[in-house]
């Protein structure tokens, strides 16, 4: 007896000291794993007599639940104890503000509809649209594209099959000009709008995808002239680049929806890998405008000889590379979170005259 209440005090020690879960475990096998001490004096009572088995097999196993309790005992405290610790160390405080991430962007030709719409809101255009599937009236007749003029070929536009019974080919718009008749037919003058939007052409290559952007202008008023439209893209072109400093010039062009036409330059400076507007002495073909066609004008229903119009188109993809130096216009199309969380706006920051505009 006096072996086993030493033993006892022993492995009592052994299991109040054990500083971790290994070093519990450790203790439990040296005393009641297979070759343990109180394992072996279990084993020992197969050698005693009857009378002996009496007395030291109560004895053995009473001390084989007394050590297996303390070990229970010290393994739930030492694994609350590491629970507790555990959870100190991946304790977060709620109240502190997050860490910066960015989970999403907003595309730099969304970026740019932002801040073109927020500039010719402040000029008092309103934002008008249309459907990106169009009819041959809305998309070519009515804008005075001639009827075998090379746009509607298979080459340049997306036809759909022709209908069964009425013969007639639905197509991808090939600009967002539509949306100016369709403005012309359910309103009357004044007219001050400007229409965004996906359009489509068979084209593609480091400057050119077969689905691009397009923001276009429009104005119908008495007394409207080239004036009006140089003061407006003059004044478009400075809030847009940030700038007061724009020098701009127009060179005949031919649109079959403006007469005159014209292509608009701006001077710039491509010196050093950075596009700088206002500076240096080389130009910079921007858009496409004019004066709109009395031909279309009478399409609409408009009186060309009482209501004079201006309209410009844009290339929203164009711009956003001129601005933010995007070297390849397919990558923005390329679905790539890299480039996009490179290249992509906070989508918290809405582009105001106010604050700026990026």
């Amino acid at each position: 007896m006096t072996d086993l209440t030493s033993l006892e005090a022993e492995l009592t020690g052994a299991v109040a000291s054990a500083a971790d879960l290994p070093a519990l475990d450790a203790v439990r096998v040296g005393a009641l794993g297979k070759t343990g001490s109180i394992s072996n004096m279990l084993k020992s009572l197969g050698s005693m007599s009857p009378d002996e088995r009496k007395t030291a097999g109560p004895a053995i196993n009473g001390l084989r639940d007394r050590v297996g309790a303390l070990i229970a005992d010290r393994k739930a405290a030492l694994e609350a104890s590491a629970l507790e610790g555990q959870l100190a160390a991946e304790r977060l405080d709620l109240t502190l503000p997050a860490a910066p991430r960015r989970k999403g962007s907003v595309h730099p030709t969304m970026q740019v509809f932002d801040e073109l719409t927020a500039i010719f809101a402040e000029m008092g255009f309103a934002v008008a649209e249309g459907p990106d599937i169009e009819d041959d009236f809305h998309n070519f007749t009515a804008l005075n594209f001639p009827p075998k003029h090379p746009a509607r070929e298979m080459h340049d536009t997306f036809f759909f099959n022709p209908d069964a019974e009425t013969g007639e080919r639905m197509l991808l718009r090939t600009h967002t000009s539509p949306v100016q008749v369709r403005t012309i037919l359910s309103q009357k003058p004044p007219i001050r709008i400007v229409a965004p939007g996906r359009t489509y052409r068979k084209d593609s290559d480091q400057t050119h995808t077969p689905m691009f952007h397009q923001i276009e202008g429009l104005v119908i008023d008495r007394d409207i002239h080239m004036g009006h439209l140089k003061w407006t893209l003059e004044t478009l072109i400075g809030r847009f680049f940030e700038t007061d400093a724009v020098t701009s010039r127009f060179r005949p062009h031919h649109f079959p929806f403006t007469e005159p036409s014209a292509e608009m330059d701006i001077q710039c400076d491509r010196s050093g890998g950075e596009l700088k507007i206002g500076q240096g002495s080389d130009w910079l073909e921007i858009l496409g405008c004019g004066m709109v066609h009395p031909n279309v004008l009478r399409a609409c229903g408009v009186d060309p000889d009482e209501y004079q119009g201006f309209a410009f188109g844009l290339g929203v993809d164009r711009l956003a590379m001129l601005k933010y130096g995007v070297p390849d216009l397919r990558d923005m199309f390329a679905s790539d979170t890299r480039w996009l969380a490179h290249y992509g706006f906070s989508p918290f920051v809405a582009p105001n005259p106010a604050s700026g505009l990026s």
